[in-house]
């Protein structure tokens, strides 16, 4: 039975609730417009990093910020905040993307020999690339500049790209970096 005292105590609980809500909501609101904390911002950027695949995949995988480990990893995935740096475009690759990048970061030669995958579920919007060369200067400037929204990426032996397209514009799958030993399939997984 509902009593009036009863009633007097759910009135003030249900009102202290909601100067309580209140409260933080104007707490939340003072420290949107701070700077985040250092710890905030790796938080961030593990998030980021997280986003890029799967949650099976990323929340079990390496985090790698500005080329440090900091999420030691148990699947053998690899995930990363940014593309190139600062970026802000996360990708998460397995061990035949990580050597291939690692190659390309050095400007070495790369022959894949097996298949190998990476994810951008993010896309690259905004952050995109000549679709012919990994190493041009200003690739928005790039006659083959190319964004894509959320997307697979496919490393495989260069025999086995033989009938796929690299017109991105087709809507399907197309080859990326052709003439180079960074050679891949890019897979839209959505539109941009």
């Amino acid at each position: 039975m509902v009593t009036p005292r009863k009633t007097k105590h759910c009135l003030a609980v249900a009102l202290s609730c909601s100067l309580l809500s209140f409260s933080a909501m104007a707490d939340d609101s003072a420290t949107s417009s701070k700077a985040l904390s250092a710890d905030e911002l790796m938080t961030d950027r593990i998030g980021r990093a997280r986003s890029a695949a799967p949650e099976s995949i990323s929340h079990k995988a390496t985090i790698i910020v500005d080329g440090k480990v900091v999420v030691k990893g148990t699947n053998g995935w690899t995930c990363l905040p940014d593309t190139f740096p600062g970026d802000g475009m996360p990708m998460c690759n397995d061990a035949v993307w990580m050597e291939m990048l690692s190659a390309m970061m050095k400007k070495e030669d790369f022959n894949a020999t097996k298949i190998g995958i990476s994810y951008m579920l993010q896309g690259d919007r905004g952050a995109g690339v000549s679709n012919s060369d990994p190493f041009h200067k200003e690739p928005k400037k790039a006659k083959d500049y190319v964004e894509t929204g959320p997307h697979l990426m496919i490393i495989v032996p260069k025999e086995m790209l033989a009938g796929i397209t690299d017109d991105p514009s087709t809507g399907g799958p197309y080859v990326m970096w052709k003439d180079t030993p960074y050679v891949h399939i890019m897979v839209p997984v959505a539109d941009k």
